[in-house]
């Protein structure tokens, strides 16, 4: 009979014994890990899959959180849009274009901040000066053609805005690929750009009256179209720049889907935009309260010599406070980068005061809007001052709070000394002539933003001579503002009849 290895007869060998206990005892050990392990796997997996249902429950809610913000933001927007009947009359539509507008204003200039710090000085101003007198031809030959042009062919004003858009969709899509060769197109096609949105601010200009309901001033339209710009301004800015994180091409194709857009608001807006009713053009009618003599106006002096004092008193004031804001432009963009504040980089100095400039725009339009009771030659006139004041000190203590506070001056008396000009048009034009009058004082205003920009290119780098000559010409038209009221009131004194003490 065999016997098993370690037995003997009915004793077991002990070593045997203890060894297949050791590899028991290791068994057991093993299976107690591999379901310790599976357990752990288990519960990792159970938590995983529960952190991601966690994390998907919570991305979910953030998405939802997000979107209703955003709704809920689109909605109000909505709300302060078609307030006051502007839906029904389409003035909403026309804020709301006005909002895109800026949105890809804002874009686009994103995109080409670095363009002017990229090319020598020299050659920057040249090409800027060259293109610069460009721009200025179509306001300074063309003005006053485009307001009868508009009186005239009234039946396309919509698509006539809608082209200045679809003009800026096209040159920046030609910039985004400029920006990157440093293509010679570069600075024509950006310059382009300004000449559109100039051209679509005049012929917007003389859209507003159209659109304006029951119990909607001018003035206050104005603010509202102000005030939609600025949310589209740091909507666009937002936007492009993400997009810029990838290169300028690619802000430059955002704000081009952008100028897409709004070429298609344009054509969509309500066709009273187009409306010619109970209108007729400032040659050929009289404005009530003018000094001018009757029978049909004929050349520039007749139709200045047709408008009220008050209306001239703002228009001079306003000139001053668009010549500052072309100057300020161009000038600071140049001189921060060829002589910056030491120990400052220039280009936070143009981000602050360009930031000042915003928010002082944006005041403008909530302050305006309180003032209402006041008298619209008055504010005008103030800010004018304040700002010729600001001008001097900048050039006197020259720094980079000066400048911020210039900036902020510049945008707050732009937009006020504009509304009290638009109140006073509103007030002292007659209806039938208003809108023709309205769209000639926005020719005049964009061309002097360019002359304006003309100026800084032309001066030299020096702050103090830069800021001092400014402030030299605002003060002169402070001075051609007095002119033409004491002007008025020379005209229209009452003369002693011959014979009488």
């Amino acid at each position: 009979m065999d016997e098993s290895p370690g037995v003997e007869g009915d004793r077991v060998d002990p070593a045997v014994e203890a060894a297949a206990l050791r590899r028991a005892q290791r068994t057991a050990r093993a299976r107690s890990v591999r379901k310790a392990a599976a357990r752990s796997a288990a519960g990792l997996g159970r938590g995983a899959m529960a952190g991601v249902r966690m994390a998907g429950r919570s991305g979910h809610a953030s998405a939802r959180l997000v979107g209703r913000g955003g709704r809920s933001g689109a909605r109000r927007f909505r709300v302060f849009t078609h307030s006051g009947g502007a839906g029904e009359s389409g003035l909403a539509r026309l804020v709301e274009l006005n909002a895109v507008h800026s949105a890809g204003d804002t874009a686009l200039t994103l995109s080409l901040a670095g363009t002017i710090f990229s090319i020598p000085t020299g050659e920057a101003r040249g090409q800027v000066a060259l293109f610069l007198l460009l721009t200025m031809a179509p306001f300074t030959v063309l003005s006053p053609l485009i307001g009868p042009v508009l009186d005239r062919f009234r039946h396309g004003r919509r698509w006539a805005i809608g082209t200045t858009f679809a003009i800026r969709a096209f040159l920046c899509w030609v910039l985004a690929d400029a920006v990157v060769t440093k293509s010679v197109w570069l600075f024509p096609a950006a310059l382009g750009c300004l000449v559109a949105s100039r051209a679509y601010n005049v012929t917007r200009a003389s859209a507003v009256p159209r659109l304006l309901p029951d119990g909607v001033s001018l003035v206050s339209a104005n603010s509202r179209q102000s005030l939609a710009g600025v949310a589209g301004m740091v909507l666009g800015g937002a936007v492009a720049a993400v997009a810029g994180t990838f290169g300028p091409g690619w802000s430059l194709r955002v704000a081009f889907v952008i100028y897409v857009v709004g070429t298609i608001l344009a054509i969509m807006l309500s066709a009273r935009v187009d409306s010619s009713l109970g209108e007729a053009d400032i040659d050929t009618a009289e404005v009530p309260g003018s000094t001018a003599r009757r029978g049909p106006l004929r050349g520039f002096r007749r139709r200045v010599d047709a408008l009220p004092w008050r209306v001239l008193f703002a228009q001079w004031c306003t000139v001053g406070t668009r010549l500052l804001a072309g100057f300020l432009t161009l000038f600071l963009a140049f001189l921060m980068r060829d002589n910056p504040i030491r120990g400052l980089s220039g280009t936070l100095v143009l981000v602050l005061v360009v930031g000042a400039a915003g928010f002082g725009n944006a005041v403008g339009s909530v302050v305006g809007t309180l003032l209402r009771g006041r008298a619209p030659e008055t504010i005008a006139a103030a800010v004018l001052l304040v700002a010729t004041l600001t001008a001097l000190a900048t050039a006197v203590f020259y720094s980079a709070w000066t400048l911020v506070a210039l900036g902020l001056v510049a945008g707050l008396s732009g937009q006020l000394a504009k509304l009290s000009l638009d109140a006073l048009i509103q007030e002292a034009v007659g209806e039938n002539v208003r809108t023709s009058v309205f769209a000639r004082s926005e020719t005049i205003l964009q061309a002097a933003w360019v002359l304006g920009g003309g100026l800084g290119i032309a001066l030299p780098l020096n702050p103090q001579l830069g800021f001092g000559v400014i402030a030299g010409l605002l003060a002169g038209t402070f001075a051609m503002a007095v002119r033409s009221r004491t002007a008025h009131h020379q005209r229209t004194a009452p003369s002693a009849p011959v014979g009488r003490a």
